[in-house]
């Protein structure tokens, strides 16, 4: 069972937490952290865009000229593609991209990435992350201690302190456990776990 040292605001390692085989070290799949990634970033897309046809554009109901005798090729409606203010051919119209997962599969996704990223050393675990104030100037010598600039942060139950601290600071993220997902981990260089988010993780992963 993998461990990992714990520490405080200071940068002072004040313990160790074992890690769940089952969550932090699983095989990495790949294939499955992609195709998490791909539904992800498929379930965003609104799918709105869209043009008129000819039946939507206004107008056109009587027919340009008559059908014989003026040397022109035969026209039925002002409003066919080839007329200027016509309806567009084969244009998009609105359409959804969503794309579902099966939970034991999104589950081995993010299982197998929160396993890369303990390999590639990226975790910190906090035995706790809060502010006495509202700062984002304590916030910033929170992350200089630890030498990081581009991080997420995942937390049991963020307190408004800590959310306000963070919130105007560049490349940083504030999530709940329940939010964890595949796009935010590849996103962010380094991942800070708060002691009770390691165990909620290891609950709600392992179901």
């Amino acid at each position: 069972m993998p461990s990992i040292a714990v520490y405080n605001m200071n940068k002072q390692q004040v313990g160790e937490v074992q890690l769940p085989d089952t969550v932090f070290g699983t095989e990495v799949k790949e294939y499955l952290i992609h195709q998490a990634l791909r539904i992800q970033l498929a379930n965003r897309r609104a799918g709105t865009v869209a043009v008129k046809n000819r039946a939507a554009v206004s107008g056109g109901g009587k027919k340009p000229f008559k059908q014989k005798g003026t040397g022109n090729a035969r026209q039925g409606c002002s409003r066919a593609p080839q007329y200027p203010g016509g309806g567009v051919a084969f244009g998009p119209q609105p359409k959804t991209y969503s794309l579902s997962m099966n939970k034991k599969a999104r589950a081995a996704a993010l299982c197998s990435l929160l396993s890369f990223q303990y390999k590639s050393e990226s975790i910190t675990v906090l035995d706790k992350l809060d502010f006495d104030k509202i700062s984002s100037k304590d916030f910033a010598g929170f992350m200089k201690r630890f030498e990081l600039e581009k991080f997420l942060i995942v937390t049991d139950s963020p307190s408004n302190n800590l959310y306000l601290s963070a919130r105007n600071v560049p490349h940083v993220k504030l999530l709940k456990v329940s939010a964890l997902n595949v796009h935010d981990m590849l996103k962010y260089k380094n991942i800070i776990f708060t002691q009770d988010a390691v165990q909620t993780v290891e609950g709600a992963l392992q179901k």
